[in-house]
């Protein structure tokens, strides 16, 4: 449970009908199971004490007797178990039947949850036996003490004050206004379904949307428990579809015919952190529904569930070649409206045979496309100098010059020759002015073009770059539009794969390949034998981390020892330990102290849920500090 992670467990029995000792064994033993398997959150199906499908023997006294005395031996077995479970049985109360969701903790009965809805239509009849819930929760005398009932309870956890579960019964979800959504509002983080949903020609389909959408639309971790093969087939098939969710995403689901448990980590913190950010989750004014204590023993939860290493990047094929294609349709629109316009007669693009300005100037192409502009009013500027290898400089040429732009080349050399002199400095001398004189020659000489010609600079610089800092400021951080702002670099990649698959030139592809695998690198020194003698990743670490760290923190807010436990799960057997932590520290310290370059970013076109825009996603002191990230970090040293 610590840093947010709870294991629930939805679990399926085999039952007998009306055989209510046969399905306490049954509930007992996958209780047992999944306390060894350390779910602290356990969920049963609809009535499965007796039997969803009973019928008019749930009008049978010794069948509730039974019921209620079985419910009292399951309750007993959560003692000193550190476990919240959820179970479903008939309730005889002040002359009514209800169909409840027993919630049982440390050996005691803490409160039945009622069904609101009750279906009575199709193959449902259930107002035959039973009465729908009252509209408000009060007390019930249970066993000589006073217990919770009715809809909407709050479960609060004392060990955890965060994890607030609340629970509803199968058709309740299914209705226009499910009582989870008063929950949510009132600080329910989790929610349970205790359920009983036959199996009908593609009802798994709607299910499946239903749970994961409740899911999304309440920022919830919901955990939906249905009954399964033991239940009578008179007339129906049930088939064990157990789903557990979050936020719109299914973490495991069960193989439906199969009565099986299913266990995930649902993320508290997580959750918590997208509802603070999104304003439009309001809180209810009043609060009305009572709250539970329960207790849960708080200890380190191990994962079942995956983490993407390029959580950027969508691991389906087709998927990802849509995503793609979007992007590049945001990122040209965007551009073609700033054209329009500004009434720019050009776009002038640096093109240094990297993959970011090859994604600058594939986007500016397409943005000329959309606007019935000719692409020959595009200028790509290659400038060589210092550190240009012939490689890049090759496919610099032969991209632009495939796709019927103009080119120029102005070397640079002997004006940051000049420069150097002008500054007193020794050109052997290969620090960061010695770097930096060349971006911003660079930058300035893309200017002065678009300024001649009555143009615009395009930027090529990247979301991971920006991240980092590693952009000369007024350098290649400047431009007048940056088409790739919120692109993180793992995600460039694939852009330009996506281009080169999908252009329908061999010629082109070839060179989009080749660009593909050149180095990543600045080519601000000069190369060794040839070859390209400064690379980006061995100088700031590998970008496919400092992409899963930017998108852990931004996107969830998660505390860096929680974004390291999660990189040491999906980064397993690539990485060394050591080496996350190492480039975990050093993505802290350059992302607080790189801020003051992020604050006067160039316009450019969001396309995903994590950016650094300053006047939209953003927003972040530059001299704000580090320490407490780095402090997290401390005690990790491996």
């Amino acid at each position: 449970m610590r840093q947010g992670f709870v294991k629930v467990a939805a679990a399926t029995p085999d039952i007998r009908v009306a055989d209510v000792w046969h399905n306490c064994g049954e509930i007992c033993r996958q209780m047992e199971e999944a306390r060894q398997a350390g779910a602290k959150v356990i969920v049963f199906p609809e009535l499965c004490l007796t039997g969803y499908t009973c019928q008019d023997l749930f009008a049978q006294e010794v069948l509730l007797r039974e019921a209620k005395e079985a419910l009292r031996e399951i309750a007993q077995k959560t003692k000193d178990t550190g476990c919240l479970v959820f179970v479903g049985l008939p309730l005889a109360v002040e002359g009514e039947l209800y169909n409840v969701a027993a919630a049982l903790n440390d050996g005691k009965i803490l409160g039945f949850t009622t069904k609101t809805f009750l279906p009575n239509y199709g193959e449902f009849y259930e107002m035959r036996q039973f009465t729908a819930g009252p509209e408000r929760a009060r007390n019930i005398s249970f066993d000589g003490g006073e217990i919770p009932f009715g809809p909407g309870i709050l479960y609060q956890a004392r060990e955890m004050e965060e994890l607030v579960i609340s629970a509803e019964i199968c058709e309740d979800v299914w209705s226009p206004v499910p009582p989870s959504i008063r929950a949510a509002r009132e600080g329910a983080v989790l929610i349970v379904n205790c359920s009983a949903s036959d199996e009908t020609i593609g009802k798994d389909s709607y299910r499946e949307e239903l749970i994961k959408g409740q899911s999304a639309r309440l920022i919830c971790g919901y955990v939906y428990a249905n009954a399964g093969d033991g239940e009578s087939t008179t007339d129906l098939v049930f088939g064990g579809h157990n789903i557990i969710a979050e936020n719109g995403t299914i973490l495991k689901e069960a193989e439906r015919f199969k009565n099986e448990m299913i266990f995930s980590e649902v993320d508290i913190f997580r959750l918590l952190g997208e509802r603070r950010k999104n304003t439009t989750f309001q809180v209810a004014g009043e609060r009305t529904l009572p709250r539970v204590p329960f207790t849960v023993k708080v200890e380190e939860t191990v994962l079942s569930r995956s983490f993407p290493a390029l959580p950027f990047v969508p691991a389906n094929p087709d998927e990802r070649e849509r995503r793609c294609g979007e992007i590049l349709m945001i990122q040209a629109m965007g551009l073609k409206k700033r054209l329009v316009h500004t009434h720019s007669r050009t776009a002038v693009v640096g093109i240094s045979g990297g993959l970011d300005s090859a994604l600058a100037l594939l986007v500016t192409a397409k943005a000329f496309d959309l606007a019935d502009r000719e692409r020959k009013d595009i200028i790509a500027v290659t400038m060589p100098c210092f550190g240009t290898t012939d490689r890049t400089y090759q496919n610099a040429c032969r991209m632009s010059r495939k796709l019927g732009v103009q080119l120029r080349e102005v070397p640079i050399a002997d004006a940051v020759r000049i420069h150097f002199r002008d500054i007193g400095h020794d050109e052997e001398d290969r620090d960061v002015t010695y770097e930096n004189s060349q971006a911003r020659e660079r930058t300035q000489v893309l200017m002065d073009i678009a300024n001649q010609e009555g143009g615009m600079v395009i930027g090529t610089g990247d979301m991971s770059e920006l991240a980092l800092g590693w952009a000369t400021y007024n350098g290649d951080h400047m431009s007048m539009y940056g088409v790739n702002a919120s692109v993180p670099k793992t995600l460039v990649r694939h852009l330009v794969r996506y281009y080169a698959d999908t252009c329908g030139d061999e010629e082109l592809k070839q060179v989009l390949e080749d660009i593909l695998d050149t180095p990543v690198s600045p080519e601000l020194l000069p190369p060794r034998e040839g070859e390209i003698a400064q690379k980006t990743e061995d100088l700031v670490g590998p970008y496919e981390l400092h992409d899963f760290y930017l998108y852990y923190m931004l996107r969830f807010g998660f505390e860096p020892s929680k974004i390291y436990r999660l990189a040491k799960t999906a980064f397993a057997g690539k990485y060394e330990n050591d080496v996350i932590l190492k480039w975990l520290k050093t993505f802290c310290r350059r992302f607080f102290t790189q801020q003051f370059k992020r604050s006067c970013l160039p316009d450019g076109p969001k396309i995903g849920t994590v950016a650094l825009s300053p006047r939209g996603d953003w927003r972040m002191p530059s001299d704000a500090c580090a320490v407490v990230w780095l402090k997290d970090l401390d005690d990790l040293s491996e």
